[in-house]
């Protein structure tokens, strides 16, 4: 368990006397609460029992899940409204919060151009716009990037404008977008009704016009063979499982596509990729990888293992050779260790053999945890003992490596202090030059290009502008193999340390935990808004996210997925304990699965927390795993457990936040917002969750718990740059005023 701080900027405020309603029973709450003079919503009931391995279970809110009932709607609306009636006293904060957020962000935003042939491509924010726009230039001759304008060659172009989409739909959610390798078409996907049931569309980008063709819905990832014109596509079940693999002719209107392969095992998903070089692969889920011939699209599938539970394999190609990453070499799972890839090789046309080379074995000190590959290196994502660290290697690998030492790996450089580091998009394959990004909670994003032919390094951009560091290269690494920091990097942690003040500050705890996922952690400057007013902010990587190796996931997921809630606590207990945060001003926040965490861990310590904001909150959780109508719930039974498994069920009912809501006991003020298109986790379990708050915890505290339901978007809002402002300065001051800050600056 890693729990990581944010200091606080300024002497931490005090506690306003705002008087209008008492909470007083609610221990460590602050003894004035503004509520609204009317009573919250109260939805009907309708009995509803649910029996399972000799355990009955009462559901009386189980009608919601029916979001065709003018009830359901109409309660929603009701709670809608209570919640601004609650939030009216804080107009004046949001406005400001909103300003405050409003300024840090510059008025155009755009990303350093990234080289894919001849072409240089970006993304950028005009001024006043919500969204981006993807566009390019045509480089015939050598240009430069200087203060985000192109110098010289053709005119640029736009590619895609999401503001467009947005003025179509309402919204905007693009899911994926692929140019074909000719530059000719971009195929990208769009959701028009917040479901994400996502439409193909396919542009000529030489004329600028949408290709017309039948729609095709419920598309879900492409990839584009060497000819420019055959598109394969993936197209999901009503489950929204990913089965079936697709191929068409771009110049067509779509009326011959063809299936090429139908994944019927309701518990596997397919994908469809590219290798870096451009040859076609095709993976089900990650436990099976077939292959196609980018040249001959349609010469059919070639299966390059047979598929066997557990065992996992990605495939990369260069110069005749597959690279495979995978956690059992031999295809045995018994022999897989749990703690990292192995890397393994094998000649293209014997794919299909039982013994891969193994290349690389994971090891105490270091694990791989992903690859890439262009031109003649390969780039290996690794953790050693927990630090992220990434290393280029010469290609080809000689026949007898078998150890890291072996390889003659180039560290790139890193900054000192902790960060995540990531992959930029790298199309230009034939590049000396790999592009990854930055992340911290304490530095803007930083974009750094990496010269492997010569071990330099440029740090090209850092959010809130692009540099030009063309001239400013350092030798490869350091000693600690770390980048030196010369004021380049914008730190912002040395900012008002010393202003700190030890169990005083009000704070907040981050959590996710789910799906081997990485913590978000990276650089938001409208967290400065709550720092500024002397909170802090704290990150828990629970078991079950993606810190570490990966026995880090396995030791949160099932009937280990306590491990995951006790760490959120043991996180909270922690700040407190050091003095990071005073004893009862302390607030917990998940996303979607994350919410599992302050959820459950208010159940079983329902004074830890003076508040909670749970956004789009899986909570319904074993009602939601019981049900194999709903979309992604087959899938979730390897991440949750399956209930239909006595042990599975037992383990899912003792941490289910819907199921063990305490009866008559004071709980912290919380904001649960849901959407109602959400596919990914349904609007009623947020709406069940609060109704059953109400009904069965400490009355007057209950007054503090509102629900707030987005009507028309999906689980992820979709919401714009300045949309995103509005949206984190509700949350913002809905914990400043249930804390008792709202009065304060």
């Amino acid at each position: 368990m890693a729990v990581t701080s944010l200091l606080r900027r300024t002497k931490p405020p005090t506690i306003s006397s705002f008087l209008s309603f008492s909470t007083q029973c609610f221990v460590g709450r602050t003894s004035s609460l503004s509520v609204p003079t009317e009573a919250p919503p109260i939805p009907k009931k309708i009995p509803f029992a649910i029996s399972s391995h000799g355990i009955t279970r009462q559901d009386p809110y189980r009608w919601m899940k029916n979001t065709d009932d003018p009830d359901f709607v109409n309660f929603l609306k009701r709670e809608n409204s209570y919640a601004q009636a609650f939030m009216a006293d804080t107009e004046t904060l949001r406005r400001d919060l909103v300003s405050e957020m409003k300024t840090r962000i510059p008025e155009e935003i755009f990303t350093s151009p990234e080289r894919w042939g001849q072409w240089l491509y970006r993304q950028y924010i005009p001024k006043g716009k919500e969204y981006p726009l993807l566009c390019r230039r045509l480089e015939k001759d050598k240009t430069n990037w200087l203060s985000g304008l192109f110098l010289g060659g053709e005119e640029e172009e736009v590619v895609l404008d999401w503001n467009q989409i947005a003025e179509q739909f309402g919204y905007v959610h693009v899911g994926v977008c692929r140019v074909s390798p000719d530059h000719n078409y971009l195929a990208f996907t769009v959701d028009p009704q917040g479901g994400e049931r996502f439409i193909l569309q396919i542009k000529d980008l030489r004329t600028g016009r949408l290709v017309p063709r039948l729609e095709v819905d419920g598309v879900v990832s492409l990839a584009w063979a060497l000819d420019g014109i055959t598109l394969f596509y993936t197209v999901a079940d009503e489950n929204q499982r990913p089965h079936r693999v697709v191929v068409t002719n771009v110049e067509s209107d779509g009326r011959d596509d063809a299936v090429v392969f139908t994944e019927r095992d309701s518990s596997f998903c397919v994908d469809i990729t590219t290798t870096k070089d451009g040859k076609l692969k095709l993976s089900y889920l990650v436990f099976q990888v077939y292959i196609v011939n980018a040249d001959k699209p349609m010469a059919g599938l070639q299966r390059t293992r047979e598929r066997v539970p557990g065992v996992q394999c990605f495939l990369e190609h260069h110069n005749g050779f597959f690279y495979i990453l995978t956690n059992s070499p031999s295809n045995a799972i018994s022999e897989w260790s749990g703690e990292g890839y192995y890397l393994t090789r094998c000649l293209v046309e014997e794919v299909e053999v039982s013994d891969w080379q193994t290349v690389f074995c994971p090891n105490d000190d270091v694990v791989i945890q992903d690859m890439d590959m262009f031109n003649d290196y390969l780039v290996l994502f690794l953790n050693q003992k927990g630090v992220p660290m990434l290393c280029s290697i010469d290609m080809p690998i000689k026949a007898n490596t078998k150890h890291m030492d072996d390889l003659v790996p180039w560290y790139f450089p890193l900054p000192v202090d902790p960060c995540s580091v990531a992959p930029g998009s790298n199309h230009n394959f034939l590049s000396s030059v790999y592009r990854v990004v930055l992340s911290s909670p304490v530095i803007p994003d930083t974009i750094v290009d990496y010269d492997v032919s010569r071990r330099l390094f440029s740090i090209v951009q850092q959010e809130g502008g692009v540099l030009d560091n063309s001239d400013s290269s350092k030798p490869w690494y350091s000693a600690d193999r770390s980048m030196e920091n010369s004021g380049q990097l914008n730190d912002r942690t040395s900012e008002g340390e010393d202003a700190w003040k030890k169990s005083e500050s009000p704070g907040m705890l981050i959590g996710y935990g789910a799906y081997g996922e990485v913590l978000d952690k990276s650089w938001c400057t409208n967290r400065l808004s709550m720092l500024d007013r002397g909170w802090v902010i704290a990150f828990a990587d629970v078991r079950g996210g993606g810190s570490g190796d990966f026995s880090w996931h396995k030791s949160g997921t099932r009937s280990l997925k306590h491990n995951s809630i006790q760490d959120f606590i043991y996180s909270a207990k922690y700040l407190i304990e050091k003095g990071y945060v005073h004893r009862h001003h302390l607030a917990a926040i998940g996303y979607s699965a994350g919410a599992i965490l302050p959820a459950a861990a208010m159940n079983m310590h329902p004074s830890l927390f003076q508040a909670a904001i749970l956004k789009v909150p899986f909570v319904d959780v074993l009602n939601t795993l019981s049900d194999p109508n709903l979309p992604l719930t087959l899938l979730d039974h390897e991440e949750f457990g399956n209930p239909d498994n006595q042990t599975d069920f037992r383990s899912i009912l003792g941490y289910s936040p819907y199921d063990n809501i305490r009866k008559d006991v004071c709980y912290p003020s919380m904001l649960v917002t849901t959407s109602f298109h959400d596919s990914r986790v349904g609007v009623w379990e947020g709406a069940k969750w609060v109704a059953k708050i109400r009904d069965s915890t400490c009355h007057d505290c209950s007054r503090a718990v509102i629900l707030r339901t987005n009507m028309n978007g999906g689980h992820f809002g979709e919401g714009g740059r300045y949309a995103q402002c509005e949206e984190t300065a509700f949350d913002y001051a809905f914990l400043l005023k249930v804390m008792g800050y709202h009065n304060n600056r």
